[in-house]
């Protein structure tokens, strides 16, 4: 049982490689994009056991239209008197500086703070990061799916204001001090993760789109990011790069391969496919022998595209390792 883990922790020796220190974050943000920006940010301080020392919490003005106002309900009139990130990024550093950065699907909060802080022409003092999705299977917790809800709940958490950051940052700091006593009971090691900051940036330009005002301004349905409908058309241009095919273990993904989605994803589906096709990658809606890979939270559900997935051989993996691969997505080869 994890409790007997649990109170095993603060008797057993606390493993000596575990790190001092951990900050927990949660960002909202206008999208997934590499041009999105952060919207609000949360930082939990926690201890090397897990207690929590103290947190702070910022709305920023991203300077464009905010993005999917239907989930995080930050709207232009909410951020227009909010600091912008450089204003606020000496105090969020000194909120990280030193700890493991922890996040649930820790590749996504890291590399919209890292992006920022490259705009911003600083350096975000983070070396580390830890994915509490990672840590969750590393620890074989029974859970339904990889959302955050689901994490609290196994350990009977309170959701109160989902996708607010600082309530996400509260019941993840909550929820990780469990998990990381049950990993020190059972000596797990911690899923560590390098982070590399960005040390230059380039902007495309800037892009604002002002919400309009007046009666019907707070639907989003007035908004240029429509419910359902997150980029103005979900319809897509065919990928311009032939595939490449099957994913190799181990080998970074190639422009043109066909990736399958299956299942439950903490990111919003539509948002984790959006940035797949800006990398360069083909959207896949079933599995075929010419599919290249499929990201999958829960490999042995027996779903359609899973059972094809296992009969065809094709490479399957999880949604935080798909957005670790996400970021060096190697160029289509030219043709000769």
């Amino acid at each position: 049982m994890l409790e007997d883990r649990t109170t095993a922790a603060s008797a057993a020796p606390w493993p000596a490689a575990y790190p001092s220190g951990y900050a927990v974050v949660d960002v909202e943000t206008t999208g997934l994009a590499r041009d999105d920006r952060i919207v609000s940010a949360a930082v939990y301080r926690v201890d090397a056991q897990g207690e929590i020392e103290d947190h702070w919490y910022t709305l920023v003005n991203p300077q464009r239209d905010p993005g999917p106002v239907w989930i995080h309900g930050l709207t232009t009139a909410m951020l227009t008197d909010a600091p912008l990130f450089g204003d606020v990024a000496e105090e969020f550093a000194a909120r990280l500086d030193g700890r493991v950065l922890v996040a649930h699907n820790a590749v996504f909060d890291w590399s919209m703070i890292a992006r920022e802080y490259a705009r911003a022409e600083r350096t975000a003092p983070v070396r580390q990061r830890l994915c509490t999705i990672a840590l969750s299977k590393e620890l074989g917790l029974p859970l339904p799916n990889h959302k955050l809800e689901s994490l609290a709940a196994h350990f009977g958490v309170e959701q109160r204001h989902a996708h607010n950051a600082l309530d996400d940052a509260r019941v993840l700091a909550e929820a990780f001090r469990p998990s990381l006593r049950a990993a020190a009971a059972g000596n797990v090691r911690l899923p560590l993760l390098e982070c590399r900051p960005l040390t230059e940036w380039s902007d495309s330009g800037p892009r604002i789109v002002r919400q309009p005002t007046g009666p019907g301004a707070g639907n989003p349905a007035y908004s240029s990011y429509r419910q359902g409908s997150w980029r103005p058309s979900r319809k897509r241009p065919p990928c311009p790069y032939p595939n490449p095919g099957r994913y190799e273990p181990g080998s970074p993904l190639k422009q043109g391969m066909r990736v399958a989605f299956s299942g439950d994803t903490s990111v919003d589906r539509e948002l984790l496919e959006d940035r797949a096709v800006e990398a360069g990658l083909h959207i896949a809606t079933s599995v075929s022998r010419l599919t290249s890979l499929l990201v999958t939270n829960d490999p042995g559900s027996g779903t359609s595209k899973t059972t094809k997935a296992r009969s065809f051989g094709t490479p399957v993996i999880d949604e935080a390792a798909f957005g670790q691969l996400l970021q060096d997505v190697a160029p289509a080869e030219k043709k000769s």
